[in-house]
């Protein structure tokens, strides 16, 4: 069974009022003016990168695959709509037979990007696919903003786990969008239960320092979640004196202590000296888990430390200081008139100030150099070049209406692997750069 048709309460029953306002007003004056009908492609797609990143990581497609789904117009939606006159009758009327029957390519989830690459394209009338442009720009911005967050956590840890622990620092939904986008980017595990419940994600969690300070001393707080959880679980060390702390945790335990959590002070420090004072202890196989506001940047400075795994919130929910991708949605090309055989024309937005865009309907191929590493992302309109044919970036993703790409988690999460192995080992340098590979223009017809 597929976890979309669970009716879980961190689902909602329609995503329609996900959207702004003017899409609606769009809608019904297009509706007036006859041009409503006419077949359009809209363009997902970022001018640039987080300043500082050398790439983007593509993340939330699955989510929004159901939000189109859901995007329905029921009884109380449009009475809502109604009540406040947001739309005329005539709009309304549109508004409940509304479902998308349109296209929709895309790159696929957990794969790469950078400035200018399609990373969604929308195909349909224009009335259909305009009403999209807010829900999905909404889960495409968040979520690819955790991956990218995540993925430079991951590229950082090398092999030790990370576990994704910022359930408590955003709102409760979007707690659970952040961990799904972090598995995506290369999180083993969650804390948050509900994200292990709707997307099938790890979890894993076992006291904090309430539990310590509830008992009357840090030996029976020990003792208790031992008998409780075994001699394989997690002891938090740091509620009082470190050193005496882990003394007491193995001695109580034994040296079949699972882990010991540190969770404050100075974290390479603590971790050399925790280390050696288990092997002294002959709990040689104890694994040793930091957390304490980590970024990617501090665990990092943690690599040549003595840690088993890392333990990470704020910084991961809240995009490591870059909490959107900063994508748009943009009409790209429509067509002439409502005839559905009429050609498309290229349509840009064209000002000042760096909001410039280019038009016609695009693909996309990541070129490779001699040696099987990607050179640059080339975008382009028209005919695919017969050299990178074999090379194109979308997929499709909904098929007249029908979405046919729904893939389990893990594949994305191994796919995500996958292109980050194929780019320039510069891309995960963590100083400041330019993205890792130049983004090309072959311009052509936009096609029809």
């Amino acid at each position: 069974m597929s976890t979309a048709d669970l009716g879980l309460p961190v689902d909602v029953p329609s995503t329609a009022l996900f959207t702004d306002q003017y899409e609606l007003t769009m809608l019904q004056a297009a509706l007036k003016a006859g041009t409503a009908g006419r077949r359009s492609v809209f363009e997902v797609f970022t001018r640039r990168l987080p300043e500082g990143r050398r790439y983007g990581v593509v993340a939330g497609t699955g989510r929004v695959l159901d939000a189109v789904e859901n995007f329905r117009f029921d009884a109380g939606v449009l009475g809502f709509l109604r009540e406040r006159q947001i739309v005329d009758e005539p709009t309304l009327e549109w508004l409940a037979a509304y479902r998308f029957s349109g296209d929709v390519w895309g790159y696929p989830e957990g794969e790469v990007y950078f400035p200018g690459s399609p990373i969604m394209r929308v195909e349909g009338s224009f009335a259909e696919c305009v009403l999209l442009e807010t829900v999905i720009l909404s889960i495409l911005n968040h979520d690819s903003a955790i991956a990218a967050a995540a993925s430079r956590m991951s590229s950082a840890a090398g092999q030790r786990p990370l576990i994704e622990m910022g359930a408590r620092r955003t709102h409760e939904l979007a707690a659970v969008a952040a961990s799904r986008a972090a598995y995506v980017g290369g999180f083993a595990t969650t804390s948050d239960l509900a994200a292990g419940f709707r997307y099938g994600i790890p979890t894993v969690g076992t006291s904090a320092h309430a539990f310590t300070l509830l008992h009357d001393s840090e030996r029976d707080a020990f003792r208790a979640q031992v008998e409780s959880l075994g001699r394989g679980t997690t002891l938090l060390v740091d509620t009082y004196d470190v050193t005496e702390a882990v003394r007491t945790a193995v001695e109580v335990a034994g040296p079949e202590l699972g882990a010991v959590r540190i969770d404050s002070g100075d974290l390479l420090l603590v971790a050399h000296r925790v280390r050696q004072q288990l092997d002294e202890l002959g709990a040689t196989d104890t694994r040793i888990i930091v957390t304490s506001d980590l970024d990617e940047y501090a665990i990092a400075s943690l690599a040549a430390a003595p840690v088993d795994a890392y333990g990470v919130g704020t910084q991961l929910v809240t995009g490591s200081g870059h909490p959107t991708a900063s994508m748009v949605y943009k009409l790209v090309a429509r067509a002439e008139s409502d005839d559905p055989k009429a050609p498309l024309v290229p349509v840009a937005k064209k000002s000042s100030g760096g909001k410039t865009s280019v038009g016609g309907r695009k693909w996309a191929a990541r070129r490779p150099d001699a040696d099987g590493v990607a050179e640059a992302e080339v975008v382009g309109t028209g005919q695919v070049p017969a050299e990178l044919a074999d090379h194109q970036l979308l997929v499709e993703l909904i098929k007249s209406g029908e979405v046919i790409a729904r893939e389990p988690l893990d594949v994305v999460r191994d796919r995500h692997t996958a292109a980050r192995a194929g780019l320039p080992l510069s891309a995960t340098q963590l100083s400041r750069g330019e993205p890792v590979l130049p983004t090309e223009y072959v311009q052509g017809r936009s096609g029809s």
